[in-house]
């Protein structure tokens, strides 16, 4: 079987994800407890405020094979906000199972990808009987907590081609490959998309790439990002 399926081990998955950080044995195990789904891209895999029933592991995409997924959530006056970017080899909603409450968010699919549902009880009765697989978890959902504070604190102190700068490199250290052209993001996003994960409105994040480009430091075409200059963004990121 390939890495979606028993037989698969954690040097076949992005670095830093529950799957990447979890002994192959237990890899092996968690995706059994789940039957692999095909989806395509713009599926919705879990939407804000239903029942908590199961998780999701994200499994490989076809072109490219580390495939992705937006996290949203949406105010009541409808405003929508990109929480985040979860790849091959996370897992997905798992708050609401631990807390036994509705999902806090929407979970879209970026592209064509495999995906494994895992009931709830599976899953509680997996980690109550891999502690390893608990410490897994809880640092996963600790890193992502960092992520929020970050993105709060840039909020609070920086103006919109700083924080953009910030998060292009955040996202650049955990998904971005190396080129002869520069670093490219290994995930997709349009400029408004952009806005939302950095609360920035889209006049707001026009401008900000604009600059960045100006600058030299990145090329944008088609949804993606290229840095093309990592030391001098990296400055531009960090003024003080």
């Amino acid at each position: 079987m390939g890495a979606d399926g028993p037989g698969g081990n954690e040097r076949e998955w992005p670095g830093g994800t529950v799957l990447s950080r979890l002994p192959g044995v237990l890899t092996d195990e968690l995706l059994r407890l789940g039957t692999p789904k095909p989806c395509r891209a713009g599926t919705v895999l879990l939407h804000q405020g239903e029942p908590s029933t199961h998780v999701f592991l994200l499994g490989h995409g076809k072109q490219p094979r580390v495939a992705c997924v937006k996290v949203t959530v949406a105010a009541r006056n409808g405003t929508e906000s990109l929480l985040g970017i979860r790849i091959s080899g996370d897992l997905v909603g798992e708050m609401g199972v631990l807390r036994e409450g509705p999902r806090s968010a929407t979970v879209t699919t970026c592209r064509a990808m495999t995906v494994h549902r895992i009931p709830i009880d599976s899953f509680r009765l997996f980690l109550r009987r891999r502690e390893e697989a608990w410490r897994v978890v809880c640092h996963m959902i600790a890193d992502r907590l960092d992520w929020a504070n970050r993105r709060r604190l840039d909020f609070a102190g920086y103006d919109t081609a700083v924080r953009l700068a910030r998060v292009l490199i955040e996202l650049a250290a955990h998904h971005g490959t190396s080129g002869e052209a520069g670093t490219r993001l290994g995930i997709e996003l349009s400029q408004p998309e952009f806005g939302k994960l950095i609360g920035a409105g889209r006049d707001a994040i026009g401008l900000a790439v604009r600059q960045l480009k100006d600058l030299e430091f990145i090329a944008y075409r088609y949804r993606t990002v290229t840095i093309l200059d990592l030391n001098g963004l990296a400055a531009f990121a960090d003024p003080d």
